[in-house]
């Protein structure tokens, strides 16, 4: 993690000297926070691509849950990095990260609000909705093996069924 590694541990695993590391970059917070920038680049660009589709929402929900969890199982580091060592992020850098992160969040808020604002979708709260969805997915990157049972996507398929059907045998009738 974040405060296990110094910049000569950096410098070894990316093959450069330290002081060309240090060129490059003037703290390990830098490191951090460019990583993350680039993380959040990659997801928000992903779910830009799926919220221009000509499609429903329940459609684009589907997309989306793909959209992300591709990213989030085929790039673990860059996963755990976004998920998990933001926290350690010092306090300027953390505002700029959370404001980026903010957007993302956002971007899943207008969806589900989208949907229910068509009669597509029912929710009390949008924003715990959301939540939940991330949440759900984000835990993944704990347990995911790329040489387990289910892929990326086929996580996904799951996932996106149990938010748009739920677990009761009663179908909705709105679909």
């Amino acid at each position: 993690g974040y405060n296990g590694a110094s910049m000569a541990d950096i410098a070894k695993v990316v093959g450069l000297q330290k002081a060309t590391l240090y060129h490059h970059f003037g703290s390990k917070q830098e490191i951090l926070a460019e990583l993350l920038n680039r993380a959040m680049e990659i997801v928000t660009e992903n779910m830009t691509q799926v919220l221009q589709q000509d499609c429903r929402p329940d459609e684009k929900i589907k997309l989306a849950m793909r959209a992300y969890l591709q990213v989030l199982c085929e790039q673990p580091d860059l996963s755990s990095v976004l998920l998990l060592e933001y926290r350690s992020l010092e306090k300027e850098l953390f505002k700029r990260h959370i404001v980026n992160r903010d957007r993302f969040e956002k971007m899943w808020r207008d969806l589900i609000r989208e949907g229910v604002d068509s009669g597509i979708l029912r929710s009390e709260s949008v924003s715990m909705t959301v939540r939940a969805m991330l949440g759900v997915m984000n835990w993944t990157i704990t347990w995911y093996r790329s040489e387990g049972k289910l892929s990326g996507e086929e996580i996904a398929d799951l996932f996106s069924d149990l938010f748009l059907d739920g677990i009761s045998i009663k179908k909705r009738t709105s679909r």
